[in-house]
Formats: structure tokens, sequence, C-alpha cells
């Protein structure tokens, strides 16, 4: 249950999966016609039928919002007992909901309405046997194709051994420092501080990446992550995310100013 489980945080495709799962309700209560559906006759499959995918839908919009904060007090992961909680309280709800429809709109007034245990029999848990798996399809397959985005959306910085290499996000690389004939890589794996050691030059990270600053012939940043300037006896320093100092050489001091236009600093 700890375990990761594909998430995708787009909105629009929630939305999409939401109204989805609404047409297929409409399908199914339409195609199968359970209950006392197969009296109604068209006129009235379309008066009512609708408003159990209305509801379907508005169950799964409604629980949104918890999902995603769920998933930022989770460091933007999610688990597989999140996505359990999300399909459990979806079920609950519907069927509640599903529920309160049916006795107080469907057979409003009526003597003798079908109890809750016969409801969940012959409609409620056969519809939930064969929704679930739609719903849980349609999001895994969202959230494998958002994993993919992000995949090909990383760099890779190559080390000169043959199985060196880091894969991240440009915006989690913070800087690389020189170290003899390796590179330090400081970045981000969520919101923690790591720090990497790759055999390889710093020119190699200077001519690759060009969004890169140098900023020292043993330092190179990403501008990204500016946090302040700072002047200390004369020497030019970079403030960065996780409080890393970076110095700022002669060499490449009006370099730098340029890129964070500090035209007057001293």
């Amino acid at each position: 249950m700890k375990s990761k489980y594909p998430f995708d945080p787009s909105l629009k495709h929630h939305i999409i999966v939401g109204f989805g799962l609404g047409l297929w309700i409409f399908l199914f209560l339409f195609i199968t016609e359970p209950l006392d559906i197969s009296e109604l006759n068209p006129s009235e499959k379309l008066k009512y039928l609708p408003f159990y995918s209305l509801i379907a839908t508005f169950s799964y919009v409604l629980f949104l919002p918890f999902q995603y904060y769920i998933y930022r007090q989770s460091n933007n992961n999610w688990f597989l007992k999140h996505e359990v909680l999300f399909l459990f309280s979806l079920s609950i709800v519907s069927i509640t909901l599903a529920r309160l429809y049916y006795l107080y709109i469907v057979v409003a007034g009526q003597a003798n309405p079908h109890t809750l245990g016969y409801m969940l029999k012959a409609l409620l848990l056969p519809a939930l046997a064969i929704i679930l798996p739609i719903i849980v399809i349609g999001r895994f397959a969202f959230g494998k194709y958002f994993e993919k985005k992000l995949e090909d959306k990383k760099i890779e910085i190559k080390g000169e051994g043959h199985y060196e290499s880091l894969k991240l996000h440009l915006n989690e690389l913070i800087a690389v420092q020189s170290s003899d004939n390796y590179i330090e890589i400081f970045y981000l794996s969520g919101t923690n501080l790591k720090k990497s050691i790759i055999r390889n030059k710093l020119s190699y990270i200077e001519t690759t990446f060009s969004e890169l600053q140098r900023t020292h012939r043993s330092y190179i940043i990403n501008p990204y992550h500016f946090q302040s300037w700072k002047t200390e006896k004369g020497k030019h320093f970079l403030m960065l995310s996780h409080n890393i100092q970076i110095p700022i050489s002669k060499t490449y001091l009006e370099a730098v100013k340029s890129t964070f236009n500090f035209a007057t600093a001293g």
C-alpha cells in the first residue's frame, strides 16, 4: 500500500474521467435496464437516468480537491493507499447520493420502495463492479502518460564511466562543482537536497546545458535557484536554494551581472 501509483495532476484529464464515468453509467442503465427501469418508456428514461450519471460525475469532481490536497501533502507523490482511499470514498458517496435520489425523486411518495439491500444487490454493487475497473484503467492510463511526459523532459548528466549518469529535471539541478577529475552535482529530490559525484569535467556541463551559468572556474549554477547576491570583503557570491553559497570570480563577474540584471552590483 506504500508503493507509488501512477497519478496525473492534470485537472482537464480528471474532468474527462468524470464525464466519461457519467456517460458510461447512463449507457449501462439504459441498456441493461436493472430494477424497474425496463418499465419506463423512452421519455421517462431520458428524464431520470441522466441524473444518475450526473451523480457519478458530481461525486468524482467533488473529491478532486481532496485528491490534490493529499498529493501536495505527500510532496507531489501518489501512493496505492491514496488511490484505494479515493475509490472507496467515491463509491460510498456515489451509492449514498444514488439512494437518496431514488427515494426522494424517482419514487417520491410511492409505497414500498426497494430496500437499500435490494438496490445494492440488484443495481449498485453490479454497477460498481463494471464501472470501477473503467475508472481505474482511465486514471492509471493518464497517470502513466503523465509519468512518461515527465521522464521525456528529464536531462541526463553522463559520466565518463560506462554506468555513470544522473537523470533529473533541469529545475531540480542547483549547482555543479568541479572536484579534481569529478564533478559534484547538487540537486533536489522532492524537497531534499542531494549530492552525486560523477567522473567528468565541468566543461562538459557548460557545453551540454546552455541554460546553466558559469560563475567560477570550479562552479556552474542553475539561475532558476538564485536567491540573493552577496558581497563580502570585496568578493562576490550568489546565494542559491538551500543556502548554497557559490563564489563568483572576476573572469565571470560581468556575465553573471548581465544574467541577473545586476548592472550596479559592486
